[in-house]
């Protein structure tokens, strides 16, 4: 089967569909933290940029940018008031490393590194709407 041009276009971009909001769809929220976005609902499990909270402990997401609840949608200008995200931390990581290589050809310059971002692994345990 042949792809038509703007299937291809985007499955190699790796542009997500919009996905349209739906009022069966159960309590879910999007936060920021760690200059990222995501998309949270109840009992979720997701990596997100290192937070210094203890493993076991409650962290609080309180940047809410939007929550979609029994009441509709509710958006933030820029967050939603008295909204946040409750989570439980259950593990404090680094990612695999990956390798950062520079050279400069015909220099004989090269130069070798590695980096491992860390990471905090939580479970989202309430969403409190505003």
């Amino acid at each position: 089967a042949l792809l038509t041009q703007g299937a291809r276009s985007r499955s190699i971009a790796g542009v997500w569909k919009k996905r349209k909001i739906r009022r069966d769809d159960p309590l879910y929220a999007i936060v920021q933290t760690g200059g990222r976005q995501f998309r949270v609902e109840p009992e979720e499990q997701l990596k997100i940029p290192k937070v210094e909270t203890p493993v076991g402990e409650t962290v609080e997401l309180d940047r809410v940018l939007l929550v979609h609840g029994e009441s509709g949608v509710t958006v933030g200008k820029p967050t939603v008031e008295g909204a946040r995200v409750l989570a439980e931390v259950i593990e404090q990581g680094r990612e695999r490393k990956i390798v950062v290589f520079h050279k400069k050809r015909r220099k004989r310059y090269q130069k070798k590194r590695g980096h491992r971002q860390p990471f905090t692994e939580i479970r989202i345990k309430e969403i409190v709407p505003a």
